[in-house]
């Protein structure tokens, strides 16, 4: 019994991501002397296209990053967010390391940081070290396949329910989401009216309301039946590949 509960004492003295409290202690402790954690503020950039990557920043709490796609005519295209799941930047690859999209916070707290050159040499020296940081890539490269096939198919308003869940579930927060009308625009692809006209929709429905940069839940079962089964499908993966990692997951693999 004392020594399950120095365990758990020790895994949640880490930084709160479950990519890191999944790691043994053995592993953890090959990282900890190069970890930092610093808060970032919202729309912090982090990459931009074709930088050297040379830290992996990893989302703590309620903190999330997002991964955009510059487009020809100027606008971004959110594709994927990540929170307290995972982790953004040089994951699985060696040497020069480019960024291929803009990667900012989405929402700001805390991040755990690591040179890249660091996590790398600790995966040298531990075979299940490197195991976790491939099949959390196989779970981000299944988010992304996700996504586009969701972006192709679904309707704006149930990739609006989608993203809202996929955002409460990684900030924790049961009621509410940090994001105006022209952040929601954005992440979907859509001018500001026309976010503005789904937000109306739902805050007809008595679904969820809005207050200033702010969508505040009101049912969110009404929420789960207007979105789409991409979240699911992703969080069987994670399961899956990674079990406990994902937000949604912690509890049951406790």
């Amino acid at each position: 019994m004392d020594a399950r509960i120095d365990k758990t004492s020790e895994v949640e003295s880490r930084p709160a991501n479950n990519l890191l409290r999944r790691l043994s202690q053995a592993d953890y402790t090959l990282l900890a002397p190069h970890v930092t954690v610093e808060d970032s503020a919202a729309n912090q950039l982090l990459y931009n296209p074709g930088d050297d990557v040379q830290v992996v920043h990893f989302p703590c709490g309620p903190a999330l990053a997002t991964f955009l796609v510059p487009n020809e005519d100027g606008r971004d295209v959110e594709t994927i967010l990540v929170g307290r799941e995972g982790a953004v930047g040089g994951i699985v690859s060696e040497g020069y390391l480019p960024a291929y999209t803009r990667i900012c916070v989405k929402f700001g707290g805390p991040f755990a940081r690591i040179h890249v050159g660091k996590l790398e040499a600790a995966k040298l020296r531990s075979a299940s070290l490197r195991s976790i940081f491939v099949r959390y890539a196989d779970c981000m490269l299944a988010q992304i396949f996700q996504s586009t096939a969701c972006n192709a198919i679904h309707s704006i308003e149930q990739r609006t329910a989608k993203w809202i869940l996929a955002a409460m579930e990684r900030t924790g927060d049961e009621s509410s989401v940090p994001l105006t009308h022209e952040q929601l625009a954005t992440l979907l692809g859509v001018g500001r009216s026309y976010a503005s006209r789904v937000l109306q929709s739902f805050r007809a429905e008595g679904v969820l309301d809005t207050r200033r940069g702010s969508i505040l839940v009101r049912n969110r079962d009404g929420l789960q039946l207007r979105a789409c089964l991409c979240n699911d499908a992703v969080k069987m993966h994670f399961e899956e590949v990674l079990r406990g990692v994902y937000p949604t997951e912690e509890r049951e693999a406790g």
